[in-house]
């Protein structure tokens, strides 16, 4: 089966990106219940020029709150900065029609940031990752220790058996939860991906899991899911094939040249210039030109 390109988002972010899923996911995340009343609003960055979603899902909850979640199947360390990133930009959203060079303070809605995560490593409940952990050590400069810029984000490992309390008390992560542990399961059994994607989406709805969800969307999620699975094997491996050939060639433009095709070829499987600028140690700005070439390529022919 090949992965379908038509498809531009993640079964998670399908799943949960609407306004009364995420009231029902943030309320169980904080252990709160949020009015129905109060507005959610939701302002997920997307990169109009690949027709890709920058981050999962971010919104806000009336005035007051701005919040990010992230969906991981390998934890990053990299995610603080990540989510940096994308604040800074969401927040430029926010007060865009706003003076920021005024005297009077702009009120901005307060940060929260989470990490869902759904990987096979299932030794842990919750992490807290922290931007500063990436800082350099800068005491042999003679300076002091405070640190003047701190972010943190808590991953909850959603998988079975974890994080109980936080699942049970919403309805779509508990499916998700166990949607994907039977994706696993049959996988195990089947050794085929596609025929263990359609089996647990058999599973779950006649199990009554997320049963309108997979009904509504069977097709786009085994297109999703598929792609998504895969993914990180295909990167994982172009990467590593990329660095052995660099090596067998023993100069630097053999180096570059096998970094190229590597970045080609990931843009070939719609894989975003970041992550491909990440795994193949190339410029973003380079990634992105390539796109546009390539893009520009396939439109002439």
């Amino acid at each position: 089966m090949s992965a379908n390109r038509e498809y531009k988002d993640s079964v998670f972010s399908l799943l949960f990106g609407n306004p009364e899923t995420l009231r029902e996911v943030y309320g169980a995340l904080e252990g709160v219940t949020i009015d129905p009343e109060e507005p959610i609003t939701i302002n997920t960055l997307e990169n109009a020029l690949y027709m890709k979603r920058i981050n999962d899902l971010s919104f806000t909850i009336g005035e007051k709150l701005v919040v990010l979640i992230e969906h991981q199947s390998t934890l990053n360390k990299n995610m603080p900065l990540r989510i940096l990133m994308y604040i800074a930009r969401i927040y430029e959203k926010i007060v865009e029609n706003k003076d920021i060079y005024a005297k009077g303070l702009i009120k901005i809605p307060r940060p929260e940031f989470f990490i869902i995560y759904n990987g096979p490593d299932t030794d842990w409940d919750t992490r807290q990752l922290k931007l500063s952990d990436a800082f350099e050590d800068a005491s042999a400069l003679g300076t002091g220790s405070s640190i003047s810029l701190e972010l943190s984000a808590t991953a909850y490992n959603i998988n079975q058996g974890h994080n109980k309390d936080i699942v049970r008390k919403s309805k779509k992560l508990s499916g998700y939860s166990v949607f994907i542990d039977k994706v696993r399961e049959y996988e195990k059994e089947l050794g085929n991906l596609e025929e263990a994607i359609k089996k647990a989406v058999e599973y779950c709805v006649e199990s009554d899991i997320l049963k309108d969800f997979l009904e509504a969307h069977s097709k786009e999620v085994l297109n999703m899911l598929f792609t998504e699975w895969n993914q990180e094997e295909a990167l994982e491996y172009r990467y590593n094939e990329g660095r052995e050939e660099g090596r067998e060639e023993g100069r630097e433009e053999g180096r570059e040249e096998g970094r190229k095709e590597d970045a080609r070829n990931m843009l070939r499987d719609n894989i975003l210039p970041a992550k491909v600028a990440q795994y193949t140690g190339l410029p973003l700005k380079a990634i992105q030109d390539l796109a546009l070439t390539m893009s520009t390529q396939t439109a002439g022919k």
